[in-house]
């Protein structure tokens, strides 16, 4: 008995690793320690928590190592992938790096590359059906027999079995074939998806453009909040040492203590936009949001702004707005074209080449005249139809309506569309030529005031200036370094909202 119980015992646990296999007991386990964990937390929390010193572990991290534990016989990693990517050297990527990986991964910009390939094959489709189209067929009617006639009871067909095998060749003529009007449509909506792709690339730039010198930009500011925190640092020591040789008043420590702490904080502030600049990138250049990557600081190096007669002729050649509002209305009239030719006959040709025949074979004897002998199966047969439109309801004729309304839109849109590319290209300009003029005057402000701190630092320490010239000089000087770098990422950025009418350059 006791042998018989320990083989229904041991018949059960390999039928249920049979059913469920190596991974799901591996979940059941999981599922069930997590169950027990969480109990023993309830309690222990109940019970005013866990000893101290003693480090708890959660229900997530119980759950999450025990789902990804390595199968029976399979090698534990030495090291776990988040501490790995941790200690790998970090990434390095230029503008161009960060342009690049943005294409692979803006979901934008993939839905503008799709729909142009989705255009791409319209058109191939679009040709295809103004071409002659071949298929083979192959076909065993069986019909209800009647007892007396060979034929059965279909009198459509000549015998019981009837088997066809042919290739059918088929040609459509009608007015949209001869004019192509369905090809050149094809053709329009692909040019549009061209465009429409080209639009997205150059938008997704100025936004990949604001994020990269966004984090450029937070990074200087960071570094110079460190040089502002570490001033006032130096400032309040200083005046603590005056204060010690009776020059200054205690006022003047108390106010530098002060300019130290909001120092500080301005400190945190900055990191914590640094921070958040560096996510707001990595959303976009990153497809597991990976944040262990470098961006090259290359705002000193500026990009010369070309002239506006060059800026215009590179708009008028290869604008894709004004590109994408004349392929829409091409577009438009290829639509007028096809709807004015339903108006028009059309001819159909089905040539049928094969054997229909009461056996599957060249030559057999037809069961509706067997005293005929065998005769030949293979040939042709040739239907043309002749399909004239004569009353549809209105319907053709609203359709051809629908066509003309859109042509007259895609019009007004091509004509509002070459207004605003000139108004862009004139305030994007202006806006590239005023930031490339201000770079100067920051440039200077910034080496003034850095001179300025010297100087006032100087003046206080042999008592010729006040505690206020002091902090006004700090102040000014993280002013001037943040303003210059916006400068510089204004300019930029400016730069790139210009591309996006006239092209690189």
């Amino acid at each position: 008995m006791r042998r018989g119980t320990e083989w229904n015992e041991r018949w059960e646990r390999e039928a249920i690793t049979s059913i469920y296999g190596r991974r799901e007991m591996r979940l059941l386990a999981a599922f069930a320690l997590v169950l027990l964990t969480s109990v023993v937390e309830m309690r222990a929390a109940a019970a005013g928590g866990g000893r101290a010193g003693v480090p708890r572990v959660s229900t997530a991290q119980v759950l999450s190592t025990l789902v990804s534990a390595p199968a029976s016989g399979a090698a534990a990693p030495q090291q776990s992938s988040a501490t790995g990517s941790a200690t790998a050297a970090p990434l390095t990527l230029t503008l161009q790096d960060a342009l690049e990986r943005a294409e692979k991964y803006n979901p934008q910009f993939q839905a503008a590359v799709t729909a142009a390939k989705v255009a791409r094959e319209n058109v191939v489709q679009a040709r295809a059906a103004m071409l002659p189209s071949a298929d083979y067929t192959m076909q065993d009617l069986v019909t209800q027999g009647n007892g007396r006639l060979a034929s059965g009871r279909y009198v459509t067909n000549d015998g019981v079995h009837v088997y066809r095998a042919w290739g059918v060749f088929h040609q459509t003529l009608s007015a949209d074939t001869f004019t192509l009007a369905g090809y050149h449509h094809a053709t329009s909506a692909e040019a549009l998806a061209r465009a429409q792709q080209e639009i997205a690339r150059r938008g997704l730039k100025v936004a990949v453009t604001q994020a990269y010198y966004a984090l450029v930009v937070a990074e200087r500011g960071y570094a110079t909040a460190q040089q502002a925190l570490d001033q006032a640092a130096r400032s309040l020591k200083t005046s603590q040492e005056l204060e010690q040789g009776g020059q200054v008043a205690h006022s003047d420590v108390i106010t530098f203590q002060i300019q130290y702490n909001q120092q500080q904080q301005a400190f945190q502030e900055a990191k914590l936009q640094m921070d958040n600049a560096r996510l707001a990138l990595a959303v976009m250049l990153f497809p597991d949001f990976n944040q262990n990557f470098n961006v090259v600081d290359d705002l000193d190096s500026t990009p010369p702004l070309p002239s506006l007669e060059e800026a215009t002729k590179l708009a008028e050649a290869s604008n894709p707005q004004v590109r994408a509002a004349l392929e829409t209305l091409r577009e438009s009239r290829y639509g007028v074209s096809q709807a004015r030719a339903a108006f028009l006959p059309s001819l159909l040709f089905d040539l049928d080449y094969g054997i229909e025949a009461n056996a599957l074979a060249l030559r057999s004897r037809v069961s509706a005249a067997p005293e005929a002998g065998r005769l030949p199966n293979l040939g042709f047969f040739l239907t043309a139809t002749l399909n004239v439109p004569v009353w549809h309801w209105g319907a053709t004729v609203s359709r051809l309506r629908q066509a003309e309304y859109q042509r007259r839109q895609a019009q007004v849109e091509l004509s509002y569309a070459q207004r605003q590319v000139l108004k862009d290209l004139y305030s994007y300009y202006n806006e590239a030529r005023a930031a490339q003029a201000e770079l100067t005057v920051l440039q200077s402000s910034a080496q003034l005031a850095s001179q300025s701190m010297r100087l006032n630092e100087l003046r206080y320490k042999a008592g010729e200036a006040t505690v206020l010239d002091v902090l006004n000089a700090e102040n000014t000087l993280t002013q001037a370094r943040d303003n210059y770098a916006a400068g510089l990422a204004r300019y930029r950025v400016a730069l790139a909202n210009l591309e996006t009418v006239t092209g690189s350059f």
